[in-house]
């Protein structure tokens, strides 16, 4: 017995589960800046109930408030990120200006520039924010697991953007190849 699905249906599939990890993004990327914002102006003590690196950010704010406020900024900027990312996707399943009949456009190109782009600025952001705890670390601040902030992977979003960077000079062979067949027929 064999099983054939078809690219509509895998197109819908990738739809929702885009528009679920965006909701998913969204929530928390407006969870932590809610958060931060409270904890700052209103609410000292609600830093217990941050997020997942709550222990580490209450001795981290009772410590300094400016250093919370710089990790609070680069995790919400990742956060942030990561959303975008995947508001350009669903924007890409809604406007439907990439043709599947001559998918080297120039709106491709532009999608897929801006989501390498975004993945190297995520890549920055964690990396900066590593090297950021870890420097704390050196000045006797305990250090946390950075997955807990958010913080790990730098090296996967950098790998992501260089494929990506790859896929757009292809995608940009592919418009030359598409415009010389148009003009030779």
């Amino acid at each position: 017995m064999e099983i054939k699905i078809k690219s509509k249906l895998i197109f819908k599939v990738l739809q929702v589960l885009s528009w679920v990890i965006f909701t998913a993004l969204c929530i928390e990327a407006g969870g932590m800046l809610v958060n931060m914002v409270t904890i700052l102006c209103i609410h000292a003590h609600g830093v217990r109930n941050f997020w997942d690196g709550a222990d580490y950010l209450a001795r981290v704010y009772k410590l300094d408030q400016g250093y919370f406020l710089v990790i609070s900024t680069v995790v919400i900027i990742v956060a942030v990120l990561k959303a975008i990312i995947f508001y350009l996707i669903i924007k890409v399943f809604t406007q439907k200006k990439i043709s599947i009949t001559q998918p080297f456009g120039i709106e491709l190109r532009h999608f897929i520039s801006k989501e390498a782009f975004l993945a190297l600025g995520i890549g920055l952001f964690t990396y900066s924010g590593n090297k950021y705890i870890i420097s704390l670390g050196a000045h006797g601040i305990e250090t946390p697991n950075l997955q807990s902030l958010n913080l790990g992977g730098a090296d996967v979003w950098f790998f992501m953007s260089i494929i990506l960077f790859v896929i757009v000079q292809l995608v940009n062979s592919g418009i030359e190849i598409q415009a010389e067949n148009d003009l030779t027929i």
